[in-house]
């Protein structure tokens, strides 16, 4: 396979490049972004782009993949609707748009969050947005797309969240977090398993779009 993966350098991300690094069967990656991810390996290449919004100039290196696993996000904390729809909603179908007329035989994976709002009408502000985000990719010609809505996930290999807020507190929970994933396996999953279950359905797909904990986990 060859595969785009947008925000490689956050903690999802750092996880699913993990991942297709060690995998046989990924042949090239190209991790998106506007810096570059600081690895050195065979099979990857930095795809340095400023502005994450308008791919035009690029368009002739986002060609011939057969996986994107889309794992840019931010925290709501602090914004307004307009600000969050911005960065979520519009920066994510920008490259999902194009990404369709380009590869109409690549599977499209998009990392959302539990609690996300298909019906669009909920009472909280990023959900509803999440939602509307996942709408509209489904929507989209590709091959096919899958929305992954973990929950609290573990990061492994030494992984850290550029989330201040996110990493201190698992750093606080540490600790714990291995019995978390026993005793709530629906509400936990960790960074490889997260990877792992990406790859999967861009291999064979699964039976739903939306994927929760549990369908994560037991795909990784």
């Amino acid at each position: 396979m060859k595969v785009l993966i947008f925000g490689a350098t956050g903690m999802v991300g750092q996880g699913v490049l993990r991942e297709c690094l060690l995998a046989p069967d990924v042949e090239s990656v190209v991790a998106v972004g506007r810096n570059p991810t600081g690895q050195q390996n065979p099979k990857l290449r930095d795809l340095v782009h400023k502005d994450m919004y308008d791919y035009g100039d690029i368009e002739s290196q986002l060609q011939g993949f057969d996986a994107c696993f889309f794992c840019l996000g931010v925290s709501s904390v602090g914004m307004k609707e307009p600000e969050y729809k911005r960065i979520t909603y519009d920066l994510t179908l920008a490259a999902a748009t194009v990404l369709a007329r380009l590869n109409p035989g690549m599977t499209f994976t998009y990392v959302t969050g539990a609690g996300t709002d298909s019906s669009e009408r909920g009472s909280s502000m990023w959900a509803r947005v999440k939602g509307a985000t996942e709408n509209a990719l489904l929507r989209l010609p590709f091959k096919a797309a899958y929305m992954f809505r973990p929950g609290m996930i573990q990061p492994l290999h030494g992984i850290r969240s550029k989330t201040p807020v996110y990493d201190a507190a698992i750093v606080v929970l540490k600790p714990v977090l291995g019995l978390a994933f026993r005793l709530w396996p629906n509400r936990v999953t960790t960074t490889e398993k997260l990877g792992r279950a990406m790859l999967a359905v861009a291999r064979k797909g699964a039976a739903k779009p939306i994927l929760n904990p549990a369908d994560i986990n037991a795909l990784g």
